[in-house]
């Protein structure tokens, strides 16, 4: 085992993928692996890159790499940590609060192996290291298409789900997925319900009222996080949220891509009529915008208020007017996403979603689905 180690360690991929397509190396955990899912159940999924997965039925060990499907998985499992053997320990993505009570709840998330982040460099030999049943992978990153195949060749199948890059016709099979993985099907259902009937209300109120128009929105992410003018989302991903709810995106004007850099003379030519801006706890020592969980209204609005009172933003008419908002930016690209999109469509078209109280909708999932509640100002407006 030793060797085999080692030959892990300091051969070079293409070695490793040989011996492994000759069947002379076991990578670490492998014949565990093997023997183990070989004795279990399997079933078909299909995953949101259409690939179809044999997977075990009620997999018990899995290799994630985004701190999100855990919160995911807090939706619909009544233990999430004990279904997961691998994670980044990316808490910046879930938020320390968030992760703070999944620790009181769960303290075997401590004893969790870290392993790599869809936003980081890929590691074979962690992913190898942990052994788990299936490795489930952010679509569009982490491990190249060799490498998948040396992760099948070890006996773990990789499925890949997405909530970040297309939000609208990602997030419910991801959940989906994530459910049959774990046993969890009927809830993931019920929770993809819940949200499927707050997008059809949205979606059918901005048909059935065509004159509404598309009011511009400066959606700023990550406020104050420098001094630099200003991180904003362009097409796809967050933007998505934006136009969903009825908005027009002035970043999707001009970034090519999801994210990108809109310089101050940009924003005061388009004069939008909505500024909403995105923040949390990672910008404190920075002096941006500080919203959600730890974070009272009064903090969160304090805060808000110097985002307006920068060089430039205090020109702007959504300024004047008091169309400002900030968000906990958690809450985007997230499975608790529609909070956000009623959030978001509240603020957009405030007459026609008067009645819109994403507030309850937090309640409903409090009681109803996550097994440690959202808690704080995840929300806030200048007035």
């Amino acid at each position: 085992m030793e060797n085999r180690l080692n030959l892990v360690r300091h051969t070079g991929f293409a070695c490793l993928l040989a011996a492994l397509a000759l069947g002379t190396l076991a990578a670490p955990g492998a014949a565990l692996a093997q023997t183990r899912t070989a004795a279990q159940p399997r079933i078909a999924i299909t995953d949101v890159r259409g690939r179809t997965v044999k997977v075990p039925r009620n997999a018990s060990r899995l290799l994630i790499d985004d701190g999100r499907f855990l919160i995911a998985l807090a939706l619909i499992h009544p233990d999430p940590a004990s279904v997961v053997v691998g994670w980044p320990r990316d808490i910046n993505r879930i938020g320390t609060h968030a992760y703070n009570q999944l620790r009181t709840r769960f303290p075997a998330i401590e004893r969790i192996a870290q392993t790599s982040s869809s936003a980081g460099t890929f590691s074979l030999e962690k992913a190898l290291s942990v052994n788990p049943d299936v490795a489930v992978f952010t679509a569009g990153t982490g491990p190249s298409e060799e490498q998948v195949r040396v992760l099948e060749k070890a006996g773990i199948p990789v499925v890949f789900i997405d909530f970040i890059g297309r939000p609208f016709t990602n997030l419910e099979p991801s959940l989906r997925i994530l459910g049959q993985l774990t046993g969890r099907q009927a809830r993931a259902e019920q929770f993809i319900e819940l949200r499927n009937s707050r997008l059809a209300l949205i979606e059918e109120r901005l048909k059935a009222n065509p004159r509404a128009g598309r009011p511009k929105v400066f959606f700023e992410a990550h406020a104050g996080i420098s001094e630099e003018c200003c991180n904003s989302p362009g097409k796809g991903s967050i933007g998505d949220y934006i136009t969903f709810v009825g908005g027009h995106n002035i970043g999707a004007d001009v970034l090519p891509g999801h994210t990108g850099r809109l310089n101050l003379e940009y924003v005061l030519s388009q004069d939008p009529a909505v500024y909403i801006a995105t923040g949390g706890p990672h910008l404190e020592k920075a002096g941006g915008l500080v919203v959600g969980p730890g974070f009272t209204p009064a903090q969160a609005r304090s805060s808000l208020v110097r985002m307006t009172q920068r060089q430039g933003i205090s020109m702007l008419s959504a300024v004047r007017r008091g169309r400002v908002h900030g968000i906990a930016h958690q809450l985007l690209n997230s499975p608790l996403d529609i909070l956000a999109i009623e959030a978001l469509a509240k603020w957009i078209h405030p007459t026609l979603f008067s009645d819109l109280d994403p507030q309850a909708t937090l309640k409903e999932i409090n009681q109803h689905f996550l097994v440690v509640p959202l808690e704080g100002t995840n929300w806030i407006n200048l007035r």
